[in-house]
């Protein structure tokens, strides 16, 4: 960070100190977030090798769920920061439906930790670089009423962390559909078929598809599957939360 930026945070932070979202205490380490409630923070493990789904305490951490053994998805490893559980939920409705951008600045510094935290190997060495992320687009008309796209700014955090190039127009939702959190996994699966276009080829890349929540996991898949059609030779998925 250049030098100039950095005497402007700090003066920032020392008129307006961090200030904890979730108790009203002080923030730690620059964030609106203590570190009590930090700790508390629902972890993913144990989950899915594959898609991250939850696992029940006591399973093995990275054993495949019984959907992926019988009909593992178009993505090759989903990567999940936290558990969809509380106070996730609160956190994330704010920065769908309230316009809560310090929650979106917040979630994205802890998103771009947990990924950077997952992604080293167990001998130490950090994992092979995508070549692009690729934020999961919104229909141009649910763009014009939010006024942002809260994959988009995620993908913002982890782009600028990690050092990672984003590639935000290859990709489109070009057939508007009706919010998946309203639907049951049936009518997800359905609700997102053929929602996306990919713009231009995407042969023997690397791409890492990046979402808030990951519910059933039919929008990734959609998207990915638009990828690999479109040559992407590996697709893989990092989240937020995935919901157990």
């Amino acid at each position: 960070m250049p030098r100039l930026i950095q005497h402007i945070q700090t003066a920032f932070d020392q008129l307006l100190p961090p200030t904890c979202i979730l108790c009203g205490g002080a923030g730690d380490d620059g964030l609106d977030l203590c570190t009590g409630c930090r700790t508390d923070l629902p972890g993913i493990a144990p989950c899915c090798g594959r898609c991250a789904l939850p696992l029940p305490p006591g399973r093995l951490d990275g054993a495949l769920c019984g959907r992926c053994q019988r009909r593992p998805p178009p993505f090759e490893h989903c990567v999940a920061a936290f558990r969809y559980q509380d106070p996730l939920p609160a956190l994330v409705a704010g920065i769908k439906f309230r316009g809560r951008m310090n929650h979106l600045r917040l979630l994205g510094a802890l998103m771009a930790d947990a990924i950077v935290d997952q992604r080293t190997t167990p001998t130490g060495a950090e994992a092979q670089d995508p070549d692009a992320i690729i934020p999961v687009p919104l229909h141009h008309r649910r763009l014009r009423e939010r006024g942002y796209n809260q994959a988009l700014e995620l993908a913002r955090h982890l782009s600028d962390r990690l050092d990672l190039p984003m590639d935000p127009h290859c990709c489109s939702r070009h057939r508007p559909t009706p919010p998946q959190s309203s639907l049951e996994r049936r009518a997800r699966l359905t609700n997102v078929r053929g929602a996306f276009a990919t713009h231009r080829r995407q042969d023997g890349r690397h791409l890492v598809i990046v979402d808030d929540v990951v519910t059933t996991g039919a929008t990734v898949a959609e998207l990915a599957r638009s990828l690999r059609q479109a040559g992407a030779t590996r697709v893989d998925v990092w989240c937020l939360a995935r919901t157990p």
